[in-house]
């Protein structure tokens, strides 16, 4: 029987768009006692490290947890990561439950525009794992806004194309991340209705020259298990990638490890193979 790999996308109440109530469904405690329960041998706490200044949205747009956030003028001001209270609250969890590896993580939003504001936090050694994600893309008027909101306002292709387009200038504008996370995230809000169902054949040349830049440069593809693709694990195999990570994206306890199963079935099929511990990457 295969053993599930670590989730190595996890966020808790250190992340601003989770509950912050230690307490509530997406706290670190419930969710490390989710993995003792459920098996999991590890988990990275991938808290979201964020440095956006003008971040437009429209109503319903984030979720309830993040709207606190919002101020009069339809703009996310989002708040500073509590590095010290979040290793405090990782110490705790590893005291608690010994048996579970227990990783620290962020998952740094547009790395390629913010990489000398994260530098002290990720050169002093204190994070095991650096997830790359893009949330945002250029709006209007030096905005930045998430897909959700770009397909109200521009061509739905438009907006998927400018999003995977600015995947390689993110893997060569900077070198502080490891993981590509969630390739498909502009998908998640893909306007079905006007659009019809999602077609990635539709843009598979986007897709595989962004998992070639990644590739190239020798990181690693998130197979983030929100969606299980059978495309995404072949496209990266065939344009050179070696190495995955799995994640859930889970904020709250229930999301944990959600679809590993399947995911790691459907990557041994494409011939990735796990390392000697939890955390490691698959590699082909």
């Amino acid at each position: 029987m295969t053993v599930l790999p670590a989730d190595s996308h996890v966020h808790s109440e250190w992340s601003w768009d989770c509950g912050s109530d230690p307490a509530s469904a997406g706290s670190m405690a419930r969710t490390c006692e989710r993995a003792v329960r459920i098996g999991l041998p590890a988990v990275v706490f991938t808290e979201h490290l964020d440095f956006e200044d003008a971040w437009r949205v429209d109503d319903g747009d984030i979720g309830e947890h993040a709207q606190k956030y919002v101020d009069a003028t339809g703009h996310v001001r989002l708040p500073p990561f509590d590095a010290d209270g979040y290793l405090e609250a990782i110490d705790r969890c590893r005291h608690r439950h010994p048996g579970l590896r227990i990783l620290t993580g962020v998952e740094f939003g547009q790395p390629h525009l913010r990489d000398a504001q994260a530098a002290s936090l990720l050169s002093s050694g204190v994070i095991d794992r650096v997830n790359g994600s893009l949330h945002v893309l250029p709006f209007e008027d030096g905005n930045r806004s998430e897909p959700t909101t770009l397909f109200r306002y521009r061509p739905a292709e438009e907006v998927m194309r400018a999003y995977l387009e600015e995947i390689p200038r993110m893997v060569a504008g900077s070198d502080s991340f490891v993981v590509l996370t969630h390739i498909d995230y502009a998908v998640r809000y893909w306007p079905v209705e006007a659009e019809g169902p999602f077609d990635p054949r539709r843009f598979e040349d986007g897709f595989r020259a962004a998992m070639r830049a990644l590739a190239d440069s020798g990181r690693v593809l998130e197979m983030n298990t929100r969606r299980l693709w059978p495309w995404l694990p072949q496209w990266w195999r065939e344009e050179g990638g070696r190495a995955v990570s799995f994640g859930s994206d889970a904020h709250g306890a229930d999301g944990l490890a959600a679809g590993f199963p399947e995911a790691t079935a459907m990557l041994e099929w494409f011939g990735f193979r796990a390392g000697s511990r939890p955390e490691d990457f698959w590699i082909r």
